[in-house]
């Protein structure tokens, strides 16, 4: 997955409400619903005095001024550095062939659901996945499943995916802090990779702050690799 096909992926898997094009950039409208729907990007040439035009936009749209920055925007990087914009979330992507993380699983140890239950969203509300995120879940047209994970027939976990082309990806992975270290976050992903597979989907990704040690840590005794990076240039 190149990361071309992964700002595709995500744009499609966890979208904003609008996204339109304004000059040089494309704005999004997340109401609400996070960085990755709220960020700006770069679509085209730009000129020093078109950041005031999309600064402009994002406070017409309530928002933050908040860039995300993909491999070859190391222009854009430096200019919104010296106008005084910190670097916020570096993130990492991982990728692996889907049928190589598929593995049965047994019982109800990952329930596989969609709309989601009340017990999913109360383990996304308790992580601060709140409404605004299930709304950007709602909004997903194509394939979609919510998770709920159970250990000893305990509600343990939480998840969303979502598929693009031949790409499943997944958002919103939460497990309660009561249940961490238990394996409930590997049986949600190894369902959810067989759930893509009988979607179609052949790659199955996730993305995660580069300062969550214990998820990369997961995503690579999984068999998954890094596939790109990004991260978000935010003025306070």
């Amino acid at each position: 997955m190149t990361p071309e096909g992964l700002a595709g992926v995500m744009e499609t898997t966890w979208p904003p409400a609008r996204s339109f094009v304004e000059g040089p950039w494309r704005l999004r409208d997340g109401q609400g619903g996070g960085q990755r729907v709220s960020a700006t990007t770069a679509e085209g040439a730009w000129t020093e005095a078109d950041l005031l035009q999309a600064e402009t936009a994002m406070t017409a749209l309530g928002q933050k001024h908040l860039f995300l920055i993909r491999a070859g925007d190391a222009a854009l990087d430096a200019a919104l550095d010296a106008r005084g914009y910190r670097i916020n979330d570096p993130v990492v992507a991982y990728a692996a062939p889907a049928e190589d993380l598929a593995q049965p699983v047994s019982g109800m140890a990952a329930f596989l659901h969609w709309p989601p239950l009340a017990i999913a969203a109360d383990i996304w509300a308790a992580g601060g996945i709140g409404p605004a995120r299930l709304a950007v879940m709602d909004r997903v047209s194509g394939p979609k499943v919510a998770i709920l994970g159970r250990i000893d027939d305990t509600p343990a976990g939480a998840a969303f995916v979502a598929v693009s082309g031949p790409v499943a990806m997944l958002h919103a992975l939460e497990v309660p802090v009561t249940m961490r270290r238990r394996g409930a976050a590997a049986v949600m992903m190894r369902a959810a990779a067989g759930w893509a597979v009988m979607q179609g989907a052949t790659t199955f990704a996730v993305v995660v702050t580069e300062a969550n040690a214990p998820a990369r840590a997961l995503y690579a005794r999984l068999g998954m690799v890094e596939a790109g990076r990004y991260h978000y240039r935010l003025r306070d």
